[in-house]
């Protein structure tokens, strides 16, 4: 049996939850960039301190792998909600993250008189085709795992060769030293890195055939908004509950001091 129809055998039951996961994944809520802000922390601070295990670790806390895959998914499948929902989620969680390897720069950066460039923060300064290779093997691999329950598994590993946090991070600690060549190089690779994930997700999706499961990707997508919504609004009318129980307490603790 060769590839091609291998990829082709996939059940449509394995396609449509992949295609629902992928979506739910993508999500940006507060769990989301929570988790966002906390690997792109835990990244900086293994760049600053020069610990490639630190930044192993940073890479499977992170969540913006997710919304890539999700790009690739709604380009395999032409849906442009999909796609527009994917790009403003990695475009904002990209914003986010190199906010938040600034200001651990700045306040955790012991000395700039090196420049701050330790070997584990320049080896993400000097992107090459190499570099785009590896992004798409492990593009293809996520994409095809992403649909076999039983590779499931497998996705943690592949999640430490895709190298989307470290580089915003060092995006990140170039600004804070004020470092033009840092700031580019670190910037173009995570660009190579995303460009090769894409690409590669993308025929790995359209080999498998998921274009007819746009609607299902479609309808997730209005689920996940009526959700956010919603516990947006419960959040805010917790945060006026709040409000008013502390007005309340302190208009009895004024009168209680008064009658004194």
């Amino acid at each position: 049996m060769n590839i091609l129809a291998r990829l082709q055998t996939i059940s449509e039951q394995d396609k449509s939850k992949a295609v629902k996961k992928i979506i739910k994944e993508s999500t940006p809520d507060f769990d989301y960039y929570l988790m966002l802000i906390l690997s792109t922390l835990m990244a900086t601070f293994g760049l600053l301190a020069d610990s490639e295990t630190t930044v192993i670790g940073a890479m499977l806390l992170a969540p913006l792998l997710a919304p890539t895959m999700s790009l690739a998914l709604g380009l395999s499948m032409s849906g442009v909600e999909v796609v527009r929902r994917s790009f403003y989620t990695i475009v904002k969680s990209a914003a986010v993250s190199v906010i938040a390897a600034i200001v651990a720069t700045f306040i955790f950066a012991l000395s700039k008189a090196d420049g701050g460039a330790n070997a584990t923060i320049l080896a993400r300064t000097s992107p090459s085709l190499l570099y785009f290779m590896i992004a798409a093997v492990s593009g293809f691999a996520v994409a095809y795992a992403s649909v076999r329950p039983d590779l499931s598994e497998s996705l943690p590993g592949v999640a430490i060769a895709v190298a989307l946090i470290p580089p915003l991070a060092v995006v990140g600690v170039g600004v804070a030293l004020m470092s033009g060549k840092i700031v580019s190089g670190a910037l173009l690779m995570f660009l190579i890195n995303v460009a090769g994930i894409v690409f590669s997700a993308m025929v790995a999706f359209s080999l498998m055939d998921v274009h007819h499961k746009r609607f299902i990707a479609e309808k997730i997508i209005q689920k996940e908004q009526e959700r956010v919504a919603q516990e947006k609004e419960e959040l805010e009318a917790a945060e006026d509950k709040n409000k008013q129980e502390a007005v309340i307490l302190e208009e009895k603790t004024v009168l209680k001091q008064n009658n004194k």
